[in-house]
């Protein structure tokens, strides 16, 4: 797929789940249970020890599944992420040597922001979508207000984002959610109930404002 078809495809439930665990296999895991319970689109924080493995074993064995990498900090690990097989990245901040090399070789790149000065100089650089992050320092009303000012931006609101709340962000203006442990939590047969109800609420959340 071209980038742009990409974004479309990761962002066109309205969330993707993002995994953070103690090694490779819980990953695969965590991943999996998610991406059985419904979900498109799931991220492998880098944070999770030998990540890449993980990347890997879910882009071989779920080739219908997007499968990207997320606490990618440079572009040493920007590259890595995509050898292994992710198809995009996310990070916590805004590194333009990230983006770039996303770009290189067809992948989006989600670079964090917390601020307007960050997210249009996120825009500046190229990104594909911008991760507001933390998401629990602000509200939807922020990104409401952010986005009567930058109607331009595509976010993704991350970090502390719930079930309950999604649907908000959402009718706020955000193309989608990045979401972990609100829905991992519990084992697999918690993440499909979770999953099930949160897909049904983004549902009849409307199109944004």
């Amino acid at each position: 797929m071209y980038r742009w078809e990409l974004v479309q495809a990761v962002t066109g439930q309205r969330v993707f789940g993002i995994v953070r665990s103690a090694g490779p296999q819980e990953a695969v895991a965590a991943a999996e249970a998610m991406l059985d319970a419904g979900l498109n689109a799931v991220e492998v924080a880098l944070t999770t020890p030998r990540a890449l493995t993980a990347v890997a074993r879910l882009a071989e064995q779920r080739p219908d599944a997007l499968v990207g990498a997320g606490t990618v900090l440079d572009e040493a690990a920007a590259r890595a992420a995509v050898e292994a097989g992710a198809c995009f990245l996310v990070s916590p901040h805004l590194n333009p040597g990230v983006i770039r090399t996303g770009h290189r070789y067809g992948v989006p790149v989600f670079p964090g922001a917390a601020t307007p000065t960050e997210i249009v100089r996120a825009l500046e650089e190229g990104a594909d979508a911008v991760k507001l992050f933390p998401a629990s320092a602000v509200t939807p009303s922020w990104l409401q207000a952010v986005r009567a000012a930058i109607p331009q931006l595509p976010a993704i609101p991350t970090g502390g984002v719930t079930i309950d709340d999604a649907p908000g962000w959402i009718a706020a203006g955000a193309i989608a959610c990045g979401m972990g442990s609100a829905l991992t939590s519990g084992g697999a047969q918690a993440a499909e109930r979770r999953v099930t109800t949160l897909l049904t609420r983004l549902a009849q959340a409307g199109s944004p404002v």
